[in-house]
């Protein structure tokens, strides 16, 4: 018979469940649950033993002016979507994880500062150390992230290959509702109107993918169309961009695998979506 999910707030008591476990597969999460996380869980159910997954709203990922006291914060539905899922909830509070200020940071490569990081200064910053440190908290063999939020995964992907973890990452594909709104947490604060203009970001992002694959390499025409377009129909734009899947860089003429990003903020709610493009 499968053991009770166990729910788990000291390091020191998780380091003690998790020391006789051979393989542990791991989802780093803010909380706040929806069917787009509870398919990473899924995913690492496949790649180990033990299923650990952490639910932290982590202080140092948010700039002054964000909603860092806002964010929801559901434990209790968290833990009741994840039973029968997950092994073990990691559910530390901020002081456990950060008992003395946290002075040494990691500190991403400059791609940390273009696309959502020119706009939300220090976040990648932020994330990169809070997952540097579940990584020695945990220390599991593989890690499960979800491409939504693309420059977050390509960030750990390159934090992990230099530092040398011992650690697989898996991008797992994104969750969409039937109309191809990326499912998250801050989709719950659209509008009805909203909601229902939210999914053409998918749509337009769809657009410039199937343009590049028919031979469309003026990208920053392409770039400005897009947001022209999206400002055209009452959303604040942050970006769209056409970059380089594993570098996020520009790409280099010849480059095969793509990926269009784009960050707008429709009324309050900041959406994020991508699209990959192989040529």
């Amino acid at each position: 018979m499968k053991n009770e999910m166990q729910i788990i707030h000291s390091v020191f008591e998780l380091r003690q469940r998790l020391a006789t476990e051979p393989t542990v597969a791991f989802v780093p999460t803010m909380g706040n649950l929806h069917e787009g996380h509870l398919d990473l869980v899924r995913i690492a159910r496949e790649h180990g033993r033990c299923v650990v997954v952490s639910i932290f709203v982590n202080p140092l990922q948010f700039g002054p002016n964000e909603d860092f006291h806002k964010y929801p914060r559901t434990l209790q539905a968290d833990c009741e979507k994840l039973q029968g899922l997950a092994d073990v909830v990691f559910a530390p509070a901020v002081p456990e994880m950060y008992p003395e200020q946290q002075t040494m940071f990691v500190e991403p490569p400059p791609v940390a500062t273009e696309l959502c990081g020119a706009f939300r200064p220090g976040h990648f910053r932020g994330v990169a150390t809070v997952v540097m440190k579940l990584f020695n908290i945990v220390q599991p063999q593989v890690a499960v992230f979800g491409k939504k939020d693309y420059q977050q995964l390509a960030i750990i992907r390159q934090m992990v290959a230099q530092f040398n973890l011992p650690i697989t990452i898996i991008g797992a594909e994104t969750k969409r509702s039937a109309d191809g709104l990326a499912l998250s947490s801050r989709n719950q604060y659209l509008a009805e109107n909203e909601r229902t203009e939210a999914a053409f970001m998918n749509q337009m992002l769809k657009g410039i993918a199937q343009a590049i694959k028919q031979g469309e390499r003026d990208f920053a025409r392409l770039e400005q169309d897009a947001m022209q377009t999206l400002e055209s129909r009452g959303w604040q734009v942050d970006y769209v961009a056409i970059r380089g899947q594993q570098s996020l860089l520009r790409p280099e003429p010849g480059e095969k695998a793509l990926v269009v990003l784009a960050a707008a903020k429709l009324g309050m709610t900041r959406l994020i979506d991508n699209i990959e493009v192989f040529l």
